[in-house]
């Protein structure tokens, strides 16, 4: 047996069809953004993590009516109208593309249409629809999948008896002397003034002084 037919689902209606051939291959694409920054003395910039970008799906999907002879535009329309501002959305419809072990929730983000057969009075029969697909994550889903604890990626430290800054920039930081980003980022003037149970916010590396904007890495 052959695989199952990929098959299209409309997320908030329900609404599925297959498409009319498997396509013969697909390409996924994932990368991630990262900022350089050049520092007097060192031999490459220093890079720092930006964000992820999405995650796309790439393919070529195939369309023939040849032997019913209708006209193939009422197939390849079918995923055409995935890129319509849905009324009740007011933005396209998020997808999911399913094809065996293939699941992926997504829109559609271009859809380029050629044909190259026709009928004796110009309508066309075969087609091939070539569509990109991006990965849609919103924002509930992203706190579910990825362990954020704030919007800019800190976290929090709960002081246990016998914490000190130090002890704790060790941690987070695998560099004990990073203490100054947490003592600033809680406005702590004595870093031995720190008591348990209390909660302190524990900031991303590299982190700028908001008082004299120096960044400290």
């Amino acid at each position: 047996m052959g695989l199952a037919k990929a098959r299209i689902t409309i997320e908030h209606t329900g609404e599925q069809f297959d498409v009319m051939f498997n396509p013969e291959e697909y390409t996924l694409n994932k990368d991630n953004n990262f900022a350089s920054q050049g520092v007097p003395g060192l031999s490459s910039p220093l890079l720092q993590f930006v964000h992820g970008n999405v995650r796309t799906l790439d393919m070529e999907l195939f369309f023939d009516t040849s032997d019913a002879r209708t006209d193939v535009r009422d197939e390849t329309q079918k995923i055409v109208n995935l890129l319509k501002i849905d009324a009740d959305l007011h933005a396209p419809p998020v997808l999911l593309f399913s094809w065996a072990s293939l699941q992926l929730r997504c829109v559609l983000v271009r859809a380029n249409q050629k044909f190259v057969k026709f009928l004796e009075d110009g309508r066309p029969v075969r087609a091939r629809v070539t569509a990109t697909f991006n990965e849609f994550i919103d924002e509930e889903r992203e706190a579910k999948e990825v362990n954020r604890q704030t919007a800019d990626f800190s976290k929090f430290h709960v002081v246990k008896p016998g914490d000190r800054l130090a002890d704790i920039a060790g941690r987070y930081y695998s560099d004990a002397t990073l203490w100054r980003p947490i003592a600033l980022a809680n406005h702590i003037d004595d870093p031995r003034a720190i008591a348990p149970g209390e909660e302190l916010r524990i900031p991303s590396l590299p982190f700028t002084n908001p008082e004299t904007g120096e960044v400290i890495r």
